[in-house]
C-alpha cells in the first residue's frame, strides 16, 4: 500500500491532465482500504519531496475532517506545517482580494498558516470585519458549513502567541454569542461558536476583560445551561455541557469578574417555574467553585441555602444538580464547607434514599467528598452512615456500588481507628479491595489477605482494558504505601508491567472503520479542496488512543511510589526507571511530565538509598542528583504548564532541606536565577498574551504556582543560614511585588509566610528587612481573612525574635494588633496559638519590653496549644524559662492562672518533665 500510494501521489502531481485523472481515480479506491490512513501518516512523515508530503496532508486532513481536534497534537503540527508550506507565494494576493473565497478554497489551517506568515505586512486583524461579514452572510443564505470555517480560523488564531487580534476580539465575541444562542442553527455551529468564547476564555482571558466582555458573555452563556438537549450520540455537543466548561474555564481565570453575576443568576432562577432553570441554578454553582473558591468560602451561606433548598425539589434533574454541586463544594471549598457539616450531613443522609438512582449516585458523590475532609466531625454521624452505605454495598445496582465504595473510603479515612467494627464486613462485601480503606485500617491488618488481590489485579492485564491498567497503577501504588518495605517481594511482578505502560506508543494511530456503501463511501472524494463539505460523511469512525495518557500518568507515578517506599530493594530497576523519568519529564502531555517530575524526587531518595552501600556511591548519587537537579531547572523556565513548574519548585525545595548546602552549592546560582524568572514572572508558563494592557499589578497569580515558587527562599535560607543574605538582597524586591496592596489577600500572605520562614532560618541578618516588613505584617494583623493574620503573627514573632534593637520600636503596635486575635468570640484555634507563640517569641528576646502584668493573664488563658503544634516549642520554652527566672511579674494572683497551668508550673520543676517538653 505504502509504495503503491507513493507512486499515484507522484503521478497527481504530474502536469499531464490524463496521467492525473488516472492517479485521482486510483487514489479514490484506494481511500476505501483501511491501510490508507497509516500509510498517508508515514509519506506525510517520511517523503522526500515537499510536494509529495503536502498532498498528503491534504488527502488525511480530507480524510479526518469532522476529528481533526481529536488527533494527538504532533500529528496535528506535522499536518498543519506541510499544509502551510503547500501555499504557494502568489496565493496571497487572493487573500487580501476576497477572503471567503480563499477559505472555501483552502484548508481552514492553511488560511491560518498563510495569513500567519504575511501579518508582518498586513495586520491580520484588518481582515476579521471581512471574515465575519462573510460568515453573517453564509448563515443567512443556510451555508452553516462555510461559516463554521471563520469559527476555526478564530480558534487558530485565539491559540496563536501572537497579538494578532486586538480590539477585534469585541467583534468576535459578539458574532459567536449571536450565533451560539441562535436554537435554530445546528447544534455542531453553535458549539463552534461556544468553543470560540472557550478559547477567549483560557487563553486572551485578559481581553475579555479589558473590554468588558465577561458579563455579556454570561447574559448569554448561563441560561443555556437551561437548555434542554438530547443525551445522546452528540453529547459532548449539547449546548447546556458546552455552556458549563465555559463558565468553569471563565470562573478558573476571571473569579472576581464571574462570581457576583452567576450568583445573581442562580439566586433569580432557583425560583423559576421551569425546572431546566432551577436545575441551572445549582448546576452553575457547582461549576464555578473551582476558580471562584476564595470568594465562595466567605459567601458561603446564600450558596448553601440555594444548593440545600434544590435538594428538596420536586424535580428528579434538580436533585441531582443539588447533589452534584455539593460534591463539587466538598471538593473545592475546604476548609470552609466542613464548618457546616451539621446542616450539610443530614441533608445528604435524606439525599441517599431518594426515589431516583441518579440522584442517589450524585448524593454518594457527594458524601464522599464531604467524608474525605472530615475529622472527628463524623463519629457523630458514622452509625447512621455506615448502615446507609453497607446496605447500598449489598443491594444497589452496580454502579451505585461503585460510588458507595468510595463513600466508605472517605468515611475510614475521616473515621480512622473508629472505623475499625466496619472494615471486616466491607472487605467481606467487596472482591476488589479499596485501597483507601486498607490505608486506614493499618498494614498489620491488610498484609496477611492482600496476595489475592494482588495476583487478580496482575492477571486483569491481560484484558487489554487501558482504563483497568490505570486503576490497577492506582492500587499498586496504594498497596506500596501500606506496606512499605514488605512490597519488596511485588516488585518482579509488576514493576515490569509499569515500564509496559510507560513505553506505551503515544496514541497517534488513526482506525478507519471500513463500510460497505458507494465508491466514495469510504473514500477521498475529488482531490481537489472543495469537496471538503461532502467529506464529513466519509468520516465513520476516528480512534485515538487518549486513555494512554491516563495510563502513562498513572504508571509514571507507580514507578516513583515504588521506589520510594521500597528504597534498597528498588535497586534492579533504578536505571531504567531513571531513563523513563528523563523522557516523561519532557512528554508531549502535561499530566505525563507532571507524575514524573513527582517521581524524579521519590527515586532520588531511593537512589541516595542504594548508593550508601556502594564503593562508588557518594559519585552514582551525584550524578542522579545532576541530572534530577537539571530537569527541575529547565522546567521552572521552559514548561508551558504551571502545575508542572510548581511541582519541580516544590521538588527543589525539598532536595535542598533533605541534602544540604554543600550537595547543591554548586547549583546555587542557577536556582537563584530561575527562582528570579518565576518572582518576575517571565518563565513561559507565566506568559500572557502581548496585546494586553492590563496591569501587572491587576493580573492575579496562580496561586498554587507562587506558593511553590516562595518555597524555595525558605529551604535556601534553611541550608545556607545568614550565608542567605546576598541572595535575599536580590530576591527581596520582586517577591515583595506580590504585597502591594492591588494585589489579592493569597499574594501579600504568601509574602510574609516566606519572609517569616525566611527570618527564622536566616536569623540575625533579617534586621536589615524589619522596617520594610513589619508595617506591612501589622496590616495583615487587621485583614479579613484568617489565614492572613496566622502567617501575620507567625512573620511579627520571627521578625521581632531575629531582628534586633531595630524591632523595638514595634512592640506597642504588634501588642494591640495581636489582642484581638486572643478573643474569646475568635473561631480559629490555629489564630490563637500563633498570637501566643508571636508574643512568647517577644517576651524571650525583650521581656523588659513587655508589660508582663497586663499581657501574661491574656496569653496564659490562651494556653495550651490546640492545633498548629509547631508553636509549642516557643511557647513553652517562654513560660518555663518566666517561672524558672523567678521574674516578680510572673506571681500572678491566683484568679489568673487556672488550676491546670499551675500544676503544669509545679510539672516544670521536675527535669523530667523538662526532658519530655524538649526544654
Amino acid at each position: 500500500m505504502s509504495q503503491s500510494l507513493e507512486l499515484l501521489l507522484i503521478q497527481f502531481l504530474m502536469p499531464d491532465n490524463d496521467a492525473r485523472r488516472q492517479a485521482e481515480d486510483q487514489i479514490k479506491r484506494l481511500a476505501k482500504d483501511p491501510q490508507v490512513v497509516p500509510a498517508l501518516i508515514h509519506h506525510l512523515r517520511t517523503a522526500k519531496t515537499p510536494n509529495v508530503r503536502q498532498l498528503a496532508a491534504v488527502l488525511l486532513r480530507k480524510k479526518i475532517t469532522g476529528h481533526w481536534a481529536k488527533l494527538s497534537p504532533q500529528l496535528r503540527q506535522l499536518v498543519k506545517q506541510s499544509l502551510i508550506e503547500s501555499i504557494t507565494l502568489e496565493h496571497r494576493g487572493e487573500v487580501t482580494k476576497d477572503v471567503i473565497s480563499v477559505i472555501r478554497e483552502y484548508q481552514t489551517v492553511t488560511v491560518i498558516g498563510l495569513l500567519c506568515k504575511i501579518t508582518y505586512k498586513v495586520k491580520f486583524r484588518d481582515f476579521i470585519p471581512g471574515i465575519l461579514h462573510a460568515a453573517r452572510q453564509c448563515l443567512a443564505s443556510g451555508d452553516e458549513d462555510v461559516a463554521v470555517i471563520a469559527f476555526e480560523i478564530f480558534d487558530e488564531l485565539i491559540e496563536s502567541p501572537a497579538p494578532l487580534l486586538g480590539d477585534s476580539v469585541k467583534s468576535i465575541v459578539q458574532f459567536s454569542l449571536e450565533v451560539c444562542s441562535n436554537q435554530n442553527l445546528d447544534v455542531s455551529t453553535r458549539h463552534q461558536a461556544i468553543q470560540i468564547i472557550s478559547w477567549l476564555a483560557q487563553y486572551k482571558y485578559t481581553s475579555l476583560k479589558k473590554y468588558k466582555l465577561v458579563m455579556p458573555v454570561l447574559q448569554v452563556i448561563c441560561p443555556m445551561l437551561a437548555e434542554s438537549s438530547d443525551r445522546g450520540d452528540n453529547e459532548d455537543l449539547a449546548p447546556d455541557r458546552a455552556a458549563a466548561k465555559v463558565i468553569d474555564t471563565m470562573a478558573l481565570n476571571l473569579p472576581k469578574q464571574v462570581f457576583q453575576p452567576v450568583l445573581e443568576f442562580a439566586s433569580i432562577s432557583c425560583q423559576n417555574v421551569d425546572p431546566k432553570f432551577r436545575e441551572a441554578a445549582v448546576t452553575v454553582l457547582g461549576v464555578i467553585s473551582e476558580g471562584c473558591l476564595e470568594l465562595m468560602r466567605n459567601d458561603l451561606k446564600p450558596v448553601l441555602q440555594i444548593v440545600l433548598g434544590s435538594l428538596r425539589d420536586p424535580e428528579e434533574m434538580v436533585r441531582g444538580a443539588a447533589s452534584f454541586a455539593l460534591g463539587q463544594f466538598a471538593e473545592h471549598l475546604q476548609p470552609e464547607i466542613i464548618s457546616h457539616y451539621e446542616i450539610v450531613l443530614p441533608c445528604i443522609l435524606n439525599a441517599l434514599e431518594d426515589a431516583s438512582n441518579e440522584v442517589k449516585e450524585k448524593s454518594y458523590y457527594a458524601l464522599a467528598a464531604f467524608c474525605e475532609n472530615m475529622g472527628e466531625e463524623i463519629l457523630s454521624f458514622i452509625d447512621p452512615l455506615m448502615g446507609k452505605l453497607l446496605s447500598a454495598l449489598q443491594n444497589s445496582p452496580r454502579n451505585l456500588q461503585e460510588t458507595c465504595m468510595s463513600a466508605i473510603g472517605s468515611v475510614a479515612s475521616a473515621a480512622e481507628q473508629a472505623f475499625l467494627p466496619y472494615a471486616e464486613r466491607v472487605l467481606e462485601l467487596m472482591k476488589k479491595l479499596h485501597g483507601i480503606v486498607a490505608m486506614s485500617v493499618g498494614r498489620a491488618r491488610m498484609e496477611p489477605i492482600l496476595p489475592p488481590y494482588i495476583e487478580a489485579a496482575i492477571a486483569g492485564f491481560a484484558l487489554e482494558y487501558s482504563e483497568l491498567r490505570e486503576y490497577t497503577h492506582g492500587f499498586f501504588s496504594n498497596v506500596a504505601e501500606i506496606l512499605d518495605d514488605g512490597f519488596a517481594k511485588y516488585l518482579p511482578h509488576v514493576v515490569p508491567l509499569a515500564f509496559s505502560s510507560c513505553n506505551l506508543d503515544d496514541g497517534s494511530a488513526v482506525d478507519i472503520d471500513e463500510s460497505d456503501g458507494d465508491e466514495n463511501a469510504n473514500g477521498f472524494g475529488g482531490v481537489s479542496s472543495d469537496d471538503e463539505a461532502h467529506d464529513e460523511p466519509r468520516a465513520r469512525n476516528i480512534s485515538v488512543r487518549t486513555g494512554v495518557l491516563d495510563e502513562k500518568a498513572a504508571a509514571t507515578q507507580a514507578v516513583g511510589l515504588f521506589a520510594l517506599h521500597t528504597r534498597t530493594f528498588y535497586s534492579p530497576y533504578l536505571e531504567e526507571t531513571m531513563q523513563i523519568l528523563v523522557r516523561h519529564s519532557i512528554y508531549f502531555h502535561e499530566d505525563v511530565r507532571l507524575q514524573a517530575i513527582i517521581a524524579l524526587k521519590n527515586v532520588l531518595i531511593a537512589a541516595q538509598a542504594i548508593f550508601q552501600s556502594h564503593a562508588d556511591g557518594s559519585t552514582k548519587a551525584k550524578e542522579f542528583l545532576d541530572t534530577v537537579l537539571n530537569i527541575y531547572l529547565k522546567t521552572m523556565t521552559e514548561d508551558d504548564d504551571k502545575e508542572v513548574v510548581a511541582q519541580a519548585c516544590m521538588g527543589i525545595a525539598d532536595i535542598v532541606k533533605d541534602t544540604g548546602y554543600t550537595a547543591i552549592e554548586a547549583y546555587m546560582p542557577q536556582l537563584v536565577d530561575a527562582t528570579l524568572v518565576l518572582l518576575t514572572e517571565k518563565s513561559v508558563c507565566q506568559q500572557i498574551e502581548s496585546d494586553s494592557d492590563i496591569d501587572d499589578d491587576d493580573t492575579a497569580h496562580d496561586e498554587v504556582l507562587m506558593d511553590a515558587v516562595s518555597d524555595l527562599l525558605p529551604a535556601f535560607a534553611k541550608s545556607m543560614g545568614p550565608y542567605f543574605a546576598p541572595i535575599l538582597a536580590k530576591l527581596f524586591s520582586p517577591l515583595m511585588k506580590f504585597a502591594k496592596a492591588s494585589r489579592p489577600p493569597q499574594d501579600r500572605t504568601m509574602v510574609i509566610a516566606t519572609l517569616a520562614k525566611v527570618a527564622q532560618n536566616m536569623g540575625p541578618p533579617i534586621a536589615g528587612y524589619v522596617d520594610a516588613v513589619m508595617p506591612l505584617a501589622l496590616k495583615e494583623l487587621v485583614s479579613s481573612d484568617a489565614t492572613n493574620w496566622r502567617n501575620a503573627a507567625f512573620c511579627v514573632g520571627e521578625f521581632c525574635r531575629n531582628g534586633g534593637e531595630v524591632a523595638l520600636k514595634f512592640y506597642g503596635d504588634i501588642l494591640r494588633g495581636l489582642h484581638p486575635l486572643f478573643g474569646e468570640s475568635e473561631p480559629d484555634d490555629a489564630v490563637r496559638d500563633n498570637a501566643a507563640g508571636a508574643v512568647a517569641r517577644m517576651i524571650m528576646v525583650h521581656p523588659e519590653a513587655i508589660p508582663l502584668n497586663q499581657v501574661l493573664p491574656v496569653f496564659l488563658k490562651a494556653l495550651p496549644i490546640k492545633e498548629d503544634h509547631e508553636e509549642s516549642s516557643a511557647v513553652y520554652s517562654c513560660v518555663c524559662n518566666l517561672v524558672l527566672s523567678s521574674h516578680p511579674q510572673v506571681i500572678l494572683p491566683p484568679k489568673h492562672v487556672p488550676t491546670n497551668y499551675a500544676i503544669f508550673f509545679c510539672l516544670l520543676e521536675d527535669s523530667s518533665t523538662n526532658l519530655l517538653l524538649g526544654l
